[in-house]
């Protein structure tokens, strides 16, 4: 089992940076966040970037009980998307239990919660850790947490993927804390585990010199500009994660992208092929998945308050939950969109796997990509 000696050295070595597109306003210290002197020393560089922020200290608090007072769902996940709250995850390596859909099982971990970001159809606002206390986390057992997944890796018996972006942004934060450069390093000295990151950002400067050894998958998640600009705020466009993702090619990294969720606009016949054409000719993908709006009624309850009732997304919604308690577009609708950038993106690169995320047995029978199953981002 591999263990982690130079954890110390590596928290000692860095020097945080703001990370963009975040402005906290508060900052809370919870329960086990200031135990070390690497904790405190790693705490207060940050804090020292925004002075402005108003820091509390809630020692006998956990990180998960942040509460705002408030009765509007809308100002609470506003309040915490503008705060920062330090704290320590004791269950943050997690093996994943979906059913109802034909996602594969797969092992995730969470050095974060939640994200700065501000898109309008966030599935991650809707879930009840996140409803009960929407606060943007930093977790502070990163060594605790790899070594962990030391520990299982030391029974694996072929490679597999421990992936970071289920109930996060992996690399929003990164500039903060530097994790990137701790985690890929680890992932490169490991027998059979291997790292898959999901990522909106355009923060990739930390892992641009790194020494991966090719146990490090960096996706990142996209959609048209024509999306972008109508349901994403605060966040890096399409074009600066293409840059991204390029810089990352030139490192040596294997990539993906996911592009979701699709949303079916008015002439997204139009659009989502043209994008498709520029991402397959700018990025040499290894896989490509699809994935439409699959969120419980929660999130959705939320953009219906920041869009109106009688959004895009809303008006094309079947009601009618899923078997997984997802709310999704009608079956006819999403396989229509399937079929039709599936074949798109064939005719522009045939190299790419494609995979679908969140989707029912129904969608890929229909689609006779029965094969397919299980080809997605979060496994190898």
């Amino acid at each position: 089992m591999a263990t982690l000696p130079l954890l110390k050295n590596l928290y000692l070595d860095y020097q945080p940076k703001q990370a963009p597109r975040f402005h906290p306003h508060t900052i809370i210290l919870t329960k086990g966040s200031f135990q070390t002197a690497q904790q405190r020393d790693l705490v207060k560089a940050i804090c020292d970037l925004y002075p402005q922020a108003q820091v509390v200290k809630e020692f006998d608090l956990p990180h998960n009980r942040i509460e705002f007072g408030s009765s509007d769902p809308l100002k609470s996940h506003y309040r915490g998307k503008n705060t920062l709250v330090f704290g320590v995850h004791k269950s943050a390596l997690r093996f994943s239990d979906e059913d109802g859909n034909n996602c594969p099982n797969y092992w995730h971990f969470s050095p974060y919660g939640f994200c700065p970001y501000d898109c309008q159809y966030c599935y991650l606002a809707g879930t009840p850790g996140v409803k009960f206390s929407p606060t943007v986390k930093i977790y502070l057992n990163l060594p605790e947490i790899l070594n962990e997944i030391a520990k299982v890796d030391s029974h694996l018996t072929e490679p597999t993927a421990f992936y970071l972006g289920k109930l996060q942004d992996a690399l929003a934060l990164d500039p903060l804390t530097g994790y990137s450069r701790i985690m890929i390093a680890f992932f490169a000295r490991q027998r059979n585990a291997r790292l898959t990151l999901l990522t909106k950002s355009a923060n990739i400067e930390n892992l641009l010199d790194l020494e991966h050894r090719g146990n490090t998958i960096l996706s990142w998640s996209l959609n048209p500009p024509e999306i972008s600009n109508a349901f994403e705020s605060n966040i890096p466009s399409p074009e600066e994660r293409i840059a991204a993702m390029r810089k990352c090619a030139d490192a040596g990294y294997s990539l993906r992208a996911v592009i979701m969720p699709i949303i079916p606009i008015e002439r997204w016949k139009k659009i989502y092929p043209s994008f498709l054409e520029n991402l397959l000719g700018s990025v040499p993908l290894v896989r490509i998945t699809l994935g439409q709006i699959c969120s419980y009624s929660g999130a959705l309850q939320l953009t219906e308050r920041k869009l109106g009732k009688n959004n895009a997304i809303s008006r094309m919604l079947n009601k009618t939950k899923s078997k997984d308690g997802r709310i999704r577009f009608p079956l006819k609708l999403r396989i229509e969109v399937y079929r039709y950038l599936i074949e798109k993106i064939k005719q522009f690169r045939p190299e790419p796997d494609i995979g679908l995320c969140m989707e029912e047995a129904s969608t890929f029978k229909a689609l006779k990509m029965e094969n397919s199953t299980g080809c997605c981002n979060c496994v190898l």
